[in-house]
């Protein structure tokens, strides 16, 4: 850990307070010029750092820069030491994970950025991500269940994310079948699950977990304006990334168990509602087959009834559906 590191993990698990210059330089073992020069860097790159005479240096309250310091500072114990890896910028943190899986990075690794230029969503769109305004983050999960029960991956995320912002934003989202999260009837939400598979054995090697949340975001293509939406209110994005690894890997441990099912309904938007099924994703130019939806299975399948009466038990990936 550099200079810079240490001194944002010091100020990032002490937000608010002051700590001495003199007191940090001993900690880690540096020059008190050292700790002013980490100081200057840090706020540099946006931090806002108050020195007050006497008493040493304070970060802000309301400063929320992603960093892996600030994420850190508010995981549970047992993932306190997990790798996290924050950039400014990335084309997809989807992509760093696979890179980083390919270079053999640990189970619950995570990555996260300021903006994305190429955002993923489901079935190929991309997924709008403006710097400074979301959590962007993937992360890398090494099975340890069998393919079958791979499908219930983003059933559990959705759990997780929904947990989390309960936790720490005090609001009340929903889940639309089968990764969208909305708050107020707006999507605040996107999440994407990527397999690796073995060349040779087919096996899934690492399922990458990719989850966009917006927080703040405002601008969007007018084709997502009357449907897209943001968290907004006072809380910490470090704390809302901590918090959802912090949901997200003890479920992944758990997969078997299915208690996060419950929550799903719980929390599901479309159960007892009358949708739109567009099979192969929505498009203007296809037509839909109207049902009703009757429940969610213990796969984190959709149980709908068409107006033929004939029942069907859709499964993830094969599907858009409009309210």
């Amino acid at each position: 850990m550099t200079v810079k590191e240490y001194v944002l993990k010091a100020l990032e698990e002490n937000k608010g307070n002051c700590l001495s210059g003199e007191a940090l330089a001993e900690e880690i073992g540096v020059s008190r010029a050292a700790v002013h020069k980490a100081i200057k860097a840090l706020r540099e790159e946006g931090y806002d750092i108050e020195a007050v005479t006497n008493r040493g240096y304070s970060l802000s309250a309301s400063s929320d820069m992603l960093s892996a310091q600030g994420i850190a500072a508010h995981l549970a114990p047992p993932y306190r030491d997990l790798p996290l890896h924050v950039f400014k910028t990335v084309d997809s943190t989807n992509n760093v994970a696979k890179k980083l899986a390919v270079d053999g990075a640990a189970h619950g690794t995570a990555v996260l950025a300021f903006h994305q230029s190429s955002g993923k969503g489901r079935l190929g769109r991309t997924f709008i991500s403006p710097a400074n305004t979301g959590i962007y983050m993937s992360v890398l999960l090494k099975p340890l269940f069998d393919m079958s029960k791979s499908v219930l991956i983003t059933t559990a995320a959705s759990v997780a994310v929904v947990r989390a912002i309960e936790k720490v934003c005090g609001l009340a989202p929903q889940i639309k079948w089968v990764n969208d999260i909305y708050v107020n009837g707006k999507k605040i939400c996107g999440i994407l699950t990527e397999a690796i598979t073995g060349f040779e054995t087919g096996q899934i090697e690492y399922l990458i977990v990719g989850i966009g949340i917006n927080c703040s975001t405002k601008e969007f293509p007018e084709d997502l304006l009357e449907i897209a939406g943001a968290l907004e209110g006072a809380f910490s994005k470090n704390q809302l990334a901590a918090e959802v690894l912090n949901q997200l890997l003890p479920l992944m441990d758990h997969m078997e168990d299915r208690s996060f099912i419950d929550d799903y309904k719980i929390h599901s938007m479309v159960i007892g509602k009358t949708v739109t099924v567009y099979k192969g994703g929505y498009s203007p130019k296809t037509s839909g087959k109207q049902a009703r939806v009757l429940n969610i299975d213990q796969n984190g399948g959709l149980e709908v009834l068409y107006s033929s009466g004939e029942r069907e038990t859709l499964s993830t990936g094969e599907i858009s559906i409009r309210m």
